[in-house]
């Protein structure tokens, strides 16, 4: 661990929380309900960034400090799991469980598809 190393990870994460808060904004700004698409939209682009970042890192050309801006750093700001849980469970007290597990379930899906398709985008279209 180094200070560039630390910085680099500080530097992505700042800029990944600003861009997590303005797509989260926008996203749920233009769908509007109670049902939380700005983080949906975050979450699943940030699953589909680290798919397409790990599968474009995989050749082992790129520097590790880049690696620890781009995926420890932007990718560790951008996506929102921890405000995902919070939304999951403040949807349980709210409203019925049926909408509070098709939320869950859509977005763990929705990301691991989207992390596959970015792996897979990279690997088809690099290599």
């Amino acid at each position: 661990m180094t200070v560039g190393n630390i910085l680099a990870v500080a530097l992505g994460g700042a800029v990944g929380s600003v861009a997590r808060y303005l797509v989260s904004k926008y996203a749920g700004d233009m769908a509007g309900g109670s049902f939380p698409w700005g983080t949906f939209a975050v979450n699943v682009a940030g699953c589909l960034l680290i798919g397409v970042l790990t599968g474009a890192f995989a050749s082992g050309h790129v520097p590790p400090l880049v690696r620890l801006l781009l995926v420890t750093g932007f990718c560790g700001g951008f996506t929102t799991f921890s405000t995902f849980a919070n939304e999951s469970l403040m949807l349980m007290k709210t409203t019925d469980a049926i909408y509070t597990l098709l939320y869950i379930g859509a977005s763990v899906a929705a990301g691991l598809i989207a992390a596959y398709a970015g792996l897979k985008a990279v690997v088809l279209f690099c290599y």
